[in-house]
């Protein structure tokens, strides 16, 4: 899916592009690991990228969970339009 696709599904309900919305950059942070993720295939001792990779997780990590204690129900549908796993809840 690509971002100008994606920034129409997320704002249907209004004209104005949300750029700054939750999911907006849960959208960018998914790709940037998808290419940070298949760079290291071909470069696995890269450990700046590695570090990277991992601060980057840290970030989606954090406003998937923010996301999910606010809205559970765009929580789910973004959840199913990236195709990405469900957060571990304790």
């Amino acid at each position: 899916m690509n971002k100008n696709s994606f920034i129409s599904v997320i704002s249907h309900e209004k004209k104005q592009e949300k750029r700054g919305s939750v999911e907006f950059q849960v959208f960018c942070f998914t790709n940037k690991i998808r290419r940070l993720t298949s760079h290291l295939k071909l470069h696995k001792k890269d450990y700046s990228s590695q570090r990277g990779l991992r601060k980057i997780l840290g970030k989606r990590q954090r406003l998937l969970v923010y996301l999910s204690n606010k809205n559970r129900v765009r929580y789910k549908e973004l959840i199913s339009q990236l195709n990405i796993r469900e957060l571990k809840t304790r």
